[in-house]
């Protein structure tokens, strides 16, 4: 069975049409459709300001007046008694409708609403960031009076507000058209801000303990204490604590500050530059700004994006408009993570190392190309060969660069993509249900879904996208979430999820207990548990199952995947947590994989690409992976390197002995990094900003982009992996004909789809687990959207606002350890310690929780362990200082 071959649809049931006169113009539109929408669609545009098509109808600002008329039972039009807002009225049969083109009526209202508007609105547009692009601006202009009839004294406040370090808040801009909370509440689920006070005194601000239902001992964001009894504290933020360049935020009485992982939406929803981003604000004016197209580079998301850059330098990204994928949102990372690029340390020159002093040095790109050219060479002659490994930074095209150059100017199968904890099983998986399957399930199957099973996957923290879409889809009751983890995370809870607890290591068991199913019983003398429901509800027509990257760490895991769907018919989609791991996958950059699919292994499928690569054989026998590559490298075996963090390996320790060991290293990268510390030859590479490539989203869908600054070249201006790869291909004289995005693209479209025989489906099984018998408490990890990575260097607003670092527990592990559910746990692993705040929550005994890459707590660096081994707790004085947003 085909893991992604969807169910047939059922034919769409017929859309009602009703017939409305606008200004005289008659038109049929979906019955349920606003007036305000069924105007644009003869190209009226009523102006507003409250209204958003994402958002539900509020009516707040009233500017959208318009007269309606309605036929009365016996068929007479009668009028309404006065002018309706027309984004919250719906058409009906016969409606007539007059704007302010058509009727002095509605023209008067709309000019009355923006007068009210304008009584206390500062006129300060020359100094305010949306000045230029202001709604407010444009629909004074025309639909406003041309003069003031207001002479008192405007309302002010003390400005800004900072209710996070990256959203600042100006009270008197704004005009109440709550936008902004009702994209929090809505959209992301994060409802911290709401209008406070009422009349002229009513105003945005954080919202109140007692509105949530939170009592006092439920959070504690003041300090870097414990917050017990109570998961309110994983969804707060640091910013009361850690300093920005803006200061700290500004608390109201609630102790809180505007926490949500997509509030810079809010900002460029706001009309009226009332909320304004940090890092942007007072930087450049939209016309002085050039605008362009691309993707984000940092999830597997896929968000189409804007960047809007001066003289070569990015200034902001705001979403792009996108409905197939991220609407018109994205997550804080993908807006304000951007700034590592333009950070002092870029690298801009290729690097050498000199034979004399040991110091990388600069050298000219001829003479770095012939040192890498020469060393490569020498290395693959001898016994351990040369490994190319690939991080999760890499485009398409940059990927299969990789790909080839392995293939060809190193003959090699040692290439691979997984700069993270990875396993044979999980390459069988990617190979038998990922790799060369095209567009499988979409987001909207995601929203359409009746059943989602999250497997290893946390969707806010990993794919932000995806957990908007599905909230959009649970919310409105259409979808239903389970999630094999081993507690309620704060993205489930507000995805009204299903937990099916689980210790870490036994999802395969939950796995196969879901495929088996139970028989059936009378629900009312046999109590249904979580499992019986969810191995019901995964059989629905349609049903998906979302696995996340985390589990190739956990035996037995993918296979039992695999036997879930060919036992409920559920379809499969594998959601990786970095941006170029998709279309790593498709390029070939594994290895046991060839491009779109191909066996390495399959003679026919190596004739295929040999053809097409225009060599007469390519390597037959499969690769090894990047554990075994970096066990090579420690016999000496040469490495190249591009846009790997050593921190995400899984053995990060092992990894520096490799590359510390390896005869010979070449780095690709952005900025020096740990990589960069053992290598004999650096190339610069471009950004996203800096050249064209395409992404691959999670659905398989490509994401193209062009250059968004002027195209580098070679000597002025770092290029694109491929490009380099392509030139140190053919200096080692094996021409790899990578030097475009288009070469690649056309390329790798003419080797086109493999229709040969697929990769079989892993069959692993879990193995035996006696964990709990050797003492200790098992390590559960994995990463937080917002933390010590790399590409969030340089923007202090942003890391004010990540999450907080915690170590999560029961009540129960925490008094067996001794462990104050207010204090500090030292967690200590096989390599060595950290200290974490204790967070108390409902998890299974024995077990603890921490991410995996706060800022100054690397886990798998510092404590040389990864999720599912053994770790011992105990109890930790308060540090006088602390780092991650804790305060002394």
């Amino acid at each position: 069975m085909t893991l992604t071959t969807p169910p047939p649809a059922a034919a769409p049931a017929p859309i009602e049409q009703v017939g409305v006169t606008i200004d005289g113009i008659e038109v049929s539109v979906p019955r349920g459709t606003l007036v305000i929408r069924a105007a644009e669609q003869l190209g009226i545009a009523i102006p507003r300001f409250c209204d958003h098509p994402l958002l539900e109808p509020a009516g707040a600002c009233r500017q959208c007046l318009v007269e309606i008329a309605m036929p009365d039972r016996e068929g007479n039009l009668r009028a309404m008694p006065k002018p309706q807002a027309s984004c919250t009225i719906t058409v009906s049969p016969g409606m007539v409708v007059k704007t302010q083109l058509t009727s002095a009526v509605a023209d008067k209202a709309q000019h009355g609403i923006m007068e009210l508007l304008l009584v206390n609105h500062p006129l300060d547009c020359p100094i305010c960031d949306k000045g230029g692009e202001c709604p407010l601006q444009n629909q004074a202009m025309s639909n406003g009076r041309g003069e003031t009839r207001f002479a008192d004294t405007k309302r002010t406040f003390a400005k800004p507000i900072k209710i996070s370090t990256q959203v600042l808040l100006d009270r008197e801009r704004c005009i109440l058209c709550q936008r902004c909370t009702r994209f929090s509440a809505e959209i992301a689920g994060d409802p911290f801000i709401d209008l406070q006070e009422r009349g002229a005194g009513q105003q945005i601000g954080a919202f109140s303990p007692a509105i949530l239902g939170i009592a006092d001992d439920h959070g504690d964001d003041h300090g870097d204490g414990a917050t017990a009894g109570h998961d309110h504290v994983d969804v707060l933020s640091a910013a009361a604590s850690l300093a920005s360049p803006e200061g700290p935020a500004e608390l109201d009485a609630s102790g809180q500050p505007f926490s949500s992982y997509f509030s810079g939406n809010t900002v460029q929803i706001c009309p009226v530059g009332a909320l304004t981003g940090a890092a942007y604000r007072f930087r450049a004016r939209p016309f002085d700004l050039v605008s362009s197209p691309t993707t984000c580079e940092h999830c597997a998301s896929g968000c189409a994006i804007r960047a809007d850059h001066r003289r070569g330098v990015v200034l902001r990204r705001l979403a792009g408009d996108d409905p197939a994928v991220n609407e018109e949102w994205n997550c804080d990372k993908g807006r304000w993570a951007f700034q590592y690029a333009q950070l002092p340390d870029r690298l801009t020159n290729p690097l050498v190392r000199d034979e004399v002093s040991g110091e990388l040095v600069e050298a000219s790109w001829p003479e770095a190309l012939s040192i890498a050219a020469a060393g490569l060479r020498a290395a693959t002659t001898s016994e351990s060969g040369v490994g190319v490994l690939v991080g999760g930074r890499a485009t398409v095209e940059d990927a299969y660069a990789y790909a080839k150059f392995a293939r060809i100017a190193l003959g090699t199968n040692d290439v691979d993509f997984r700069a993270r904890p990875h396993s044979a099983e999980e390459e069988a998986f990617l190979a038998h249900a990922v790799a060369g399957r095209g567009l499988g399930v979409t987001y909207a199957d995601v929203e359409a879904a009746p059943v989602a099973l999250l497997v290893g996957f946390e969707p806010e923290e990993e794919s932000p996208i995806v957990f908007l879409r599905m909230r959009k889809s649970a919310s409105r009751g259409r979808t239903h979430i389970f999630s094999v983890a081993p507690f309620v995370t704060p993205g489930l809870a507000k995805l009204n999820g299903r937990l099916l607890a689980c210790h870490p290591g036994d999802e395969p068991d939950v796995l196969l207990a879901l495929a088996v199913g139970s028989p059936d019983a009378d629900a009312s003398a046999v109590p249904v548990t979580a499992v019986d429901a969810a191995s019901s509800a995964v059989r629905e027509p349609g049903a998906i199952i979302l696995v996340g990257e985390r589990m190739a760490g956990v035996p037995g895991a993918l296979s039992a995947v695999v036997t879930l769907a060919e036992a409920t018919g559920a379809r499969v989609a594998w959601v990786p947590r970095r941006a170029g791991e998709r279309g790593a996958v498709e390029a070939g950059a594994l290895p046991g994989l060839l491009p779109n699919g191909r066996p390495v292994a399959d003679a026919a499928a190596r004739i295929d690409v040999a053809a097409a690569w225009g060599v007469d054989t390519l390597p037959a026998a499969p690769g090894r992976d990047t554990s075994a590559i970096l066990a090579a490298a420690t016999s000496g075996a040469a490495l190249v390197v591009g846009g790997v963090d050593v921190n995400d390996l899984p053995d990060p320790a092992a990894a520096r002995r490799a590359l510390s060991a390896s005869s010979f290293v070449v780095s690709l990268e952005i900025r020096p990094s740990a990589v960069h510390e053992y290598a004999d030859v650096v190339f610069p590479v471009a950004t996203v900003a800096e050249k064209a490539g395409t992404f691959v989203d999670w659905e398989g869908r490509p994401r193209p982009f062009d250059a968004a600054l002027n195209s580098p070249s070679l000597t002025s201006a770092p290029l694109s992996d491929h490009a380099i790869l392509d030139e140190l291909a053919t200096e080692m004289g094996a021409g790899i004909h990578c030097a475009t995005a288009a070469m690649v693209n056309a390329e790798l479209s003419g080797i086109g789809a493999w229709d040969g025989r697929r990769s079989p489906a892993p069959r692993v099984s879990p193995p035996a687990r006696s964990l709990s018998s050797a003492g200790g408490v098992i390590l559960v990890t994995w990463h937080q959207l917002l933390d010590g990575g790399r590409g969030q260097d340089g923007d202090a607003h942003l890391a004010g606002t990540a999450r907080r670092a915690v170590a999560r527990m029961s009540p129960g592990t925490a008094a067996a350890y001794g462990i104050d559910p207010r204090g500090h746990v030292r967690i200590t692993g096989i390599a060595g310690s950290l200290e974490f705040p204790v967070l108390i929550g409902e998890m299974p005994d024995g077990v603890v929780w921490v991410p995996t890459n706060s800022v100054g707590r690397p886990v798998r660096a510092e404590l040389g362990s990864a999720t599912g081994d053994l770790v011992s707790l105990s109890a930790a004085e308060r540090s006088g200082s602390t780092v991650d947003g804790g305060r002394p």
